[in-house]
Order: structure tokens, then sequence, then C-alpha cells
């Protein structure tokens, strides 16, 4: 998947439709109901490009799984989102997320989100797999 996101991020094109594409592609992952972007504006996450159901539009930082990412500029595993103080539910069909701050100098301009309807779904890989994409997509901020 990461030469695939590679070989699609054009630098020349407009954030939103790089965002875009690379959704398209991290929802080819397995068992997942969700995945998107949210982009920081005025010290508040906003819905970027996504694949999947309707979403929460703004999230104020440090609130549920990635207002904490974006304010602790950290990588976020929920094997089971009902146990996350603060979550926020945008979906009941969600049961575990993964949540993925794209930094660039030091600041958090978004965060990568994925959602799956099954517990415990996200791995040491994914993490792994989504700080590259993240990084892959630094410079596009």
């Amino acid at each position: 998947m990461l030469n695939k996101i590679k070989a699609i991020i054009d630098k020349d094109l407009p954030l939103v439709s790089n965002l875009s594409n690379v959704s398209a592609l991290l929802n080819e992952l397995d068992n997942i109901n969700w995945c998107g972007f949210y982009i920081v504006k005025d010290n508040y996450l906003y819905l970027g490009p996504f694949q999947g159901d309707v979403a929460c539009i703004k999230i104020e930082c440090g609130k549920g799984v990635c207002g904490t990412a974006f304010k602790n500029k950290e990588t976020i595993l929920v094997p089971d989102v009902s146990k996350f103080p603060g979550h926020i539910a945008c979906s009941p069909l969600s049961k575990s997320e993964i949540v993925v701050p794209i930094i660039k100098n030091n600041c958090v301009k978004a965060v990568i989100d994925i959602d799956s309807p099954i517990y415990n779904r996200f791995t040491v890989d994914d993490k792994k797999l989504l700080e590259e994409v993240a990084q892959l997509l630094e410079d596009l901020f």
C-alpha cells in the first residue's frame, strides 16, 4: 500500500485532491468502516476528505481520540472506543480506532483517522504503516 500512496501523491496538485486519493487507498484496508482526514485550522480539527458515512465536522483540541492525538502529537491506538475517556461517537458501528497525526515543523497539520467495526482491529504494523503515510503527506502542508 505504501508504494501505491507514494505513486499517487503529487505535490503540484491541491491538498484536497491528494488527501482524497489517499483516503480511497486507505479504504482498501481490511475490516474498516471509516477512514479519512481531519485538518487543523484555528486549533480545531475540521473534517477533510474521507471514505465512509457522514462524520463529525469539527473536533476540539484534546477532545476524543482525534483531538487527543492532535494535542499530544502522537499516534493513538484504541482497541475498544467505548473505553476511551471522552470518545466522540460519530458512528455506533465503530468499535476500534487508530489516529495518526501529520506533523510538520513540530506542528500538527492534520490527523489520519481510521475506524473499524471490530474490536482490537489495529496493530503495531498498522501504526507503523500509517506513520509512514503521515511522513509522506507532511510535505503537502
